[in-house]
């Protein structure tokens, strides 16, 4: 059976509303159509996927028609589970064009990216018919995803900024993608290159193998900010939230998945997998934000505002607004600080909400100063020990780079 082509809109609205009536109907927490990358070797590997538009708490509309064209093209799709993959077809490529009618002569730029999806597949299917490449994804929970095009829906809300940073479950990711090697956006088996190396060598067409990695990079799947600078395509991964305004130099630069910046930004260091840096920060040349899983035990990582982490230097705490970590000094949970009296009361004037007794010599681990605001990190060149002061210094990014 088909859906019959809808005149208008109010029409569609009560189309919708039919389909959401039905027993059990949920809407989806997350939808889109993706074109995937199947094993040279096994076709039922999927490599990638590469999705056009993500929807993430939003266009239910949309949702409802695309699950309509789903079933009356015979698909059954289960509310109950946490997630639902389909292969798109003809028909239902055809049923859901008729449902979308009434906005198909919008559809054009920033309008309808939703209708424009289906245009763009009716369009390939007056030519031929689809492949099996095209998959259409509906999760209904914010669980574990279970599927490569799961995860990969998951890192686009990330990278799109749909989805908050750590707000996302992509427990098991890791063991759910597949280590493959990367030319350009093409992702190619292990396996398949070492059994064919010989005959591609020989003919030339050995691929330039750019990458070896579980996760594509940022600039494969996402088209930045006008005012966002990546001058390393390597530097970034898929699932990184970049900021407009954020600047990422070459060199020892990196944004891990899951990790990002809230703002304008200047990074010429590591920010590892579930850090953030707040706006107008400047993460100094081989600087380290340490990532849950590297030295910060499990505590993510959030660094605030106008902050200024100098070159080489490592931080495994939270920071606040306007603090400083001067080069080379490493400030993790169990760092050993000293604070002499009169610098942790002009402390205390920017943490009025910090309960803290003021002695003649206050040694603090690092810990016990997550957070706080306009502290600045140093070390005492002449005995090594590292010290605080509350940081004299405003820092601010140069406003023609961002």
């Amino acid at each position: 059976m088909a859906i019959r082509k809808i005149e208008s809109k109010e029409e569609f609205k009560s189309f919708v509303e039919r389909i959401e009536a039905q027993d059990g109907y949920r809407k989806p927490v997350a939808f889109g159509i993706c074109r995937v990358d199947r094993g040279q070797k096994s076709r039922d590997k999927i490599l990638q996927a590469t999705f056009p538009l993500v929807n993430w708490n939003e266009n239910y509309g949309s949702a409802a028609v695309l699950i309509a064209a789903l079933q009356d093209a015979g698909e059954s799709v289960d509310f109950s589970a946490s997630e639902q993959i389909f292969d798109v077809s003809d028909a239902m490529v055809i049923n859901a064009l008729a449902a979308f009618a009434p906005f198909v002569s919008e559809a054009v730029g920033e309008n309808h990216k939703n209708v424009q999806v289906i245009k763009e597949l009716a369009r390939i299917v007056d030519c031929e018919e689809l492949d099996d490449n095209f998959r259409v994804v509906f999760l209904f929970d914010e669980d574990a995803p279970k599927s490569v095009e799961a995860v990969y829906i998951k890192l686009y809300a990330l990278s799109l900024g749909k989805a908050e940073l750590r707000s996302v479950n992509l427990n098991g990711a890791f063991g759910i993608l597949h280590n493959v090697a990367w030319f350009g956006n093409e992702p190619f088996e292990l396996d398949w290159l070492r059994e064919n190396e010989i005959e591609l060598k020989l003919n030339g067409a050995y691929p330039e193998i750019e990458s070896v990695d579980k996760f594509p990079r940022y600039l494969q799947h996402i088209i930045p900010a006008d005012n966002t600078r990546i001058l390393d395509s390597a530097k970034v991964r898929m699932g990184a939230q970049l900021h407009p305004g954020t600047t990422v130099m070459p060199g020892a630069s990196y944004i891990n998945f899951n990790a990002g910046t809230t703002g304008a930004v200047m990074v010429e260091g590591r920010i590892s997998s579930s850090a953030i840096v707040g706006p107008g920060s400047d993460v100094g040349g081989g600087a380290s934000i340490l990532g849950v899983l590297s030295g910060t035990n499990g505590n993510p990582v959030t660094i605030g505002q106008n902050v200024l982490l100098g070159a080489n230097s490592v931080t495994g705490i939270p920071l606040g607004d306007g603090c400083i970590v001067d080069a080379g000094i490493a400030i993790l949970e169990g760092t050993k600080v000293a604070i002499s009296r009169s610098e942790l009361e002009k402390i205390k004037e920017v943490n009025p909400l910090w309960d803290v007794k003021v002695e003649d010599e206050n040694i603090f681990k690092g810990v016990e100063l997550a957070g706080k605001n306009g502290i600045h990190f140093r070390q005492n060149s002449m005995t090594g020990q590292i010290v605080a002061m509350r940081s004299r210094r405003e820092v601010k990014l140069n406003v023609e780079l961002h």
